[in-house]
């Protein structure tokens, strides 16, 4: 009979002796680093909202830390896991959850249509909770929020800096170009703060676990989608410029470039004076579809 070690993953002593027992070789370029916090994780599952009634898919399963906590609150889980050392460790520790399917492949290669329909054996609400590596995670966020998946929610620990990025207001320093198109598709907002000192190795920066709800519908309505992005990256290229800067390096400075962006901004009613972490995303959209128009 396998004797069963029945302490939390999480538990410091458990997480150093897995360590320690796999000989493992934690890498700093895949952001390898362990909570060791039950609290912080049962907060995580919380903010999910997870119940038996939810499929979760994750990213990141590491030594099966917050896999473990998703087991026990979720239906079934999807997780993925880049790194095989760590696919061999969680052969092991999530021995007990007959509910965790482990893939060991890069999510952002993987098909995830094909892989949600061979693990998940019903149709229950999907939702994504992971603990993102930093060096990867805005990639990570955009193909999930691209994808062919129905996610009504992402709930990520990540980087603070980045998770405060994505859910700016206007007027903020932190407020930018990925501020508006991770909002046009979702709701987001910061959880809370995770200190540095809940894992080990600890990282150099804070976590933050952010939640995004997926939008019934996108946030404005636009008349083309690619020109919108296009100008939202456009206008964010140099922060200290003004918009008008910004728009005529982008687009050009002929006088038909200049005339047609002059039209377009006095039909929205935009100063070309203002700077673009000024603008909402409703103005955005409206220069959008006036530039498209015009």
């Amino acid at each position: 009979m396998i004797e069963r070690d029945l302490r939390d993953i999480a538990s410091l002593s458990r997480t150093r002796e897995i360590i320690k027992k796999y000989n493992l070789h934690l890498k700093k370029s895949l952001g390898q680093n362990f909570l060791t916090d039950a609290n912080i994780l049962q907060k995580i599952v919380k903010v999910a909202k997870l119940d038996q009634a939810t499929n979760v898919l994750e990213i990141g399963s590491g030594i099966g830390t917050l896999t473990e906590y998703l087991a026990r609150t979720a239906h079934q889980i999807l997780t993925f896991e880049i790194d095989q050392q760590m696919f061999a460790v969680l052969t092991e520790t999530l021995n007990l959850y007959p509910n965790v399917t482990v893939v060991n492949q890069d999510i952002l290669k993987a098909d995830l249509k094909q892989e949600t329909t061979k693990a998940f054996t019903n149709h229950l609400p999907l939702k994504v909770v992971a603990n993102l590596p930093y060096y990867v995670t805005t990639p990570i966020l955009m193909h999930l929020i691209k994808s062919e998946l129905k996610i009504e929610q992402i709930v990520v620990m990540i980087q603070k800096e980045v998770a405060e990025r994505i859910s700016a207001r206007p007027g903020s320093k932190a407020y930018g170009s990925l501020s508006i198109i991770v909002q046009y598709f979702m709701e987001a907002y910061v959880a809370f703060t995770v200190p540095k000192t809940a894992f080990i190795p600890q990282p150099k920066v804070d976590s933050a676990v952010l939640s995004l709800v997926k939008r019934q519908v996108p946030a404005v309505l636009l008349t083309d989608e690619k020109a919108f992005f296009r100008l939202i990256k456009a206008a964010f290229a140099m922060r200290r410029k003004t918009l008008w800067n910004n728009l005529v390096h982008a687009y050009g400075k002929d006088q038909k470039t200049q005339d047609k962006l002059l039209k377009a901004l006095e039909s929205s009613k935009i100063d070309s004076k203002r700077r673009a972490e000024a603008l909402t995303i409703q103005e955005f959209a409206a220069l959008s579809n006036a530039m498209v128009g015009g």
